[in-house]
């Protein structure tokens, strides 16, 4: 219990997909294959920018975050090639 406790401590670096929901973070780096990497860039994920997590349903194991105003859906094992620095 107490390393899940540390992980949300300021700064500390962890994938999106582990992201509570109604947390917030800014993208560190994207990674996975180039063609995954550049559509996440072309939805506005991009180094630096700030996303949420608002929900995630265990269906088809999908997460809908939050990005410059817009929600997009992606999927857990996607989300896990996102890295993310917690912020607040």
């Amino acid at each position: 219990m107490v390393e899940i406790e540390n992980q949300y401590q300021l700064g500390a670096m962890m994938s999106l997909d582990a992201l509570r929901v109604g947390a917030e973070a800014k993208l560190v780096a994207i990674g996975g294959e180039r063609a995954f990497r550049c559509r996440l860039m072309e939805l506005g994920l991009l180094p630096g920018t700030m996303v949420s997590v608002v929900r995630r349903l265990d269906r088809g194991g999908v997460m809908e975050v939050e990005v410059r105003g817009c929600r997009l859906s992606v999927r857990r094992g996607e989300a896990q090639h996102v890295t993310v620095e917690s912020g607040r």
